[in-house]
């Protein structure tokens, strides 16, 4: 049974309970005196970022952000929430599929080698506060990449595991957000261990849901109280409209277009810098080094990101398949948007939005494939 799958078979005794906003400390402690480390959104360098939450100070209270192409700021609104942001600078999937982690490493014992390590483990299983469903939907896909298929990652299936997943859902979007136009958001629908709907009027509140037996325990470990129509003014201040959105038809327009035209116009601003897949929640790609001593009494193989706009990447005997940035650009988006299908089922985008907000030049992704699609339109008119 997969990871999403575990979570949403205890669903029948769901039940809704109302946390007070001064109260939401508590939850902090119920996660730590089960030995939880927990990780949520902290305000650092004009960000907010995923990093270590000891207590409610470390959250970005008040701070919410600008995001559009290419553009990113945050601004303090004064208020009591939270989780007033939409989306962090990163991804979650940071915590279960590192940037960089050591494999093992061997050292030299008389005439032979000897591996004395492999990838260390975690101290403490991670409890993730604030995932937005946009990010529950990503770590749906990379359970399919990593745990679920016919290979798995230990290292990645070991913290996906012992991992508590706290969804927040949302109450306001950025202009980058096309999550409605995936089925991704604003709501989280499944996946998820609790997840709540932070209200500041009339009175600063949680609606807290439990969707997992781990959920319930958690939940009935908090001084709640019943719903008494918070539910119904939750649901009423989820996000729903977005100005942007991506083509229903996204996965047939790229794989008419392949020779199209767009690709050479898109390459002219792209840095080929990877941007767009250093920050996307779902993107797997890595590279694997191995580093030897100085002394050449030991040496470590580390596993690292990748990302398929390094020239690198596609480097075969001879020199790379994708030497130039339209090849390299039109084969990311038409894996996220086309071959992600085949493979996983599923799109490989999830309408966060932060491959436009990161993207030095604002290159945007629902852009670009409506670019696609007036061409095809006029293809059909025959002119």
């Amino acid at each position: 049974m997969g990871f999403l799958a575990s979570m949403t078979a205890t669903t029948k005794k769901d039940h809704v309970r109302v946390l007070a906003g001064r109260d939401f400390s508590a939850l902090l402690d119920v996660l730590k005196a089960k030995g939880y480390s927990v990780f949520g959104p902290t305000a650092r360098d004009g960000a907010v970022v995923l990093d270590a939450v000891e207590s409610v100070a470390d959250l970005p209270r008040g701070l919410a952000d600008e995001q559009s192409g290419g553009h990113y700021r945050l601004r303090d609104e004064g208020s009591a929430a939270l989780f007033a942001y939409t989306t962090s600078a990163q991804s979650w999937k940071r915590f279960l599929h590192p940037p960089e982690v050591r494999l093992m490493r061997t050292e030299r014992r008389g005439e032979g080698f000897h591996i004395t390590s492999t990838s260390p483990a975690l101290d403490a299983p991670m409890a993730f506060l604030g995932v937005r469903p946009c990010e529950l939907a990503a770590m749906d896909i990379q359970d399919k990449v990593f745990a679920n298929g016919t290979f798995t990652d230990p290292i990645y299936k070991a913290r996906r595991e012992g991992a508590v997943v706290i969804a927040a859902n949302c109450t306001r979007c950025a202009e980058t957000c096309f999550c409605l136009s995936l089925g991704t958001g604003p709501k989280a629908k499944a996946g998820f261990d609790l997840a709540f709907t932070e209200l500041t009027t009339p009175e600063h509140v949680f609606v807290v849901e439990a969707g997992s037996e781990k959920g319930h325990a958690l939940l009935d470990a908090l001084p709640t109280r019943p719903d008494n129509g918070e539910a119904k003014r939750a649901e009423a201040a989820l996000v729903k409209t977005q100005t942007r959105s991506l083509d229903s038809d996204h996965r047939a327009l790229l794989a008419d277009n392949r020779e199209h035209p767009t690709w050479e116009a898109v390459a002219k601003r792209c840095l080929s810098c990877g941007n767009c897949t250093q920050v996307c929640p779902t993107c797997f790609c890595t590279t694997v080094e191995d580093v030897t001593d100085l002394n050449g009494a030991g040496a470590e193989r580390v596993r690292k990101w990748d990302s398929c706009f390094s020239v690198d990447f596609s480097y075969i005997h001879g020199g790379p398949i994708r030497p130039g940035v339209a090849s390299r650009y039109r084969q990311w988006i038409s894996h996220k948007l086309t071959n992600w299908y085949d493979q996983f089922g599923t799109a490989g985008c999830t309408g966060c939005g932060r491959c436009i907000t990161w993207c030095p030049v604002g290159i945007d992704i629902t852009e670009e494939t409506a670019t696609l699609r007036g061409a095809k339109e006029t293809d059909h008119d025959g002119s």
